[in-house]
């Protein structure tokens, strides 16, 4: 390949697999990739700073298929803690209403997992990017402006409990685009009688693209620098 062409890759466009670490936002990923290539950048589908896992970013021509990504299956691991809520239905906000977790048995753990398989209508987290009149809903619900959202429906196509440590239940699910794994962790909760929220989260496989073939940000933008050098 020539030198204008080894420069100019990121510019025609690539797929660029990274895993993103926690507390980073999306964007941030975004950003630190389009500063080190100057190539238009996007990313397909957002994770929140607390999660972490698999981020498919596309670069010149390629961000035309990130629509096409964003809809893939999804899978993610990671863990409920039951016994209590938070507004955020996750570790954003502080935990509250704890309850006592008398009668959660393993059994009723397991069972109650397949509720939510198939089909599902899901109530959105109001602390998500979800845009009302333009903003994003957690803007408005930090500053105290009452959010109204709608449910979405979703598929839930695997939900599997992998391990058990009281009040942390260890999970793997596959699912729908548009789905959210807080809400899961809420409505999971529900169900159970004793509220829940998502403690960790990591996203393992968008479609066909697996976070083991993922990119760590920093070695990307070595190599990245590397091959713009040449």
């Amino acid at each position: 390949m020539n030198q204008t062409a080894e420069k100019n890759i990121y510019e025609e466009g690539q797929v660029i697999l990274i895993n993103k670490p926690l507390k980073w936002t999306s964007f941030d990923i975004v950003r630190k990739i389009r500063n080190t290539t100057k190539a238009k950048t996007g990313h397909a589908g957002t994770l929140d700073p607390l999660a972490t896992g698999l981020l498919i970013c596309c670069t010149g021509k390629m961000t035309k298929k990130i629509n096409e990504y964003q809809a893939q299956e999804k899978e993610y691991t990671g863990t409920f803690t039951i016994g209590a809520v938070t507004p955020t239905y996750d570790l954003e906000s502080e935990p509250t209403d704890f309850k006592p977790l008398d009668g959660i048995t393993e059994q009723l753990i397991h069972d109650t997992t397949r509720q939510f398989l198939g089909e599902q209508q899901q109530l959105p987290p109001i602390h998500s990017a979800i845009k009302q009149n333009g903003k994003p809903i957690y803007e408005l619900a930090r500053k105290g402006v009452e959010v109204k959202v709608e449910p979405r429906t979703v598929f839930i196509k695997e939900f599997e409990i992998t391990k058990i440590e009281m009040p942390v239940i260890y999970f793997r699910v596959v699912c729908s685009t548009g789905t959210y794994i807080r809400s899961l962790a809420n409505d999971f909760g529900a169900a159970l009688g004793v509220g829940g929220y998502m403690s960790s989260l990591c996203r393992t496989r968008i479609g066909e693209f697996k976070l083991e073939d993922a990119w760590d940000i920093e070695q990307f933008i070595e190599e990245a620098k590397n091959v713009i050098k040449k």
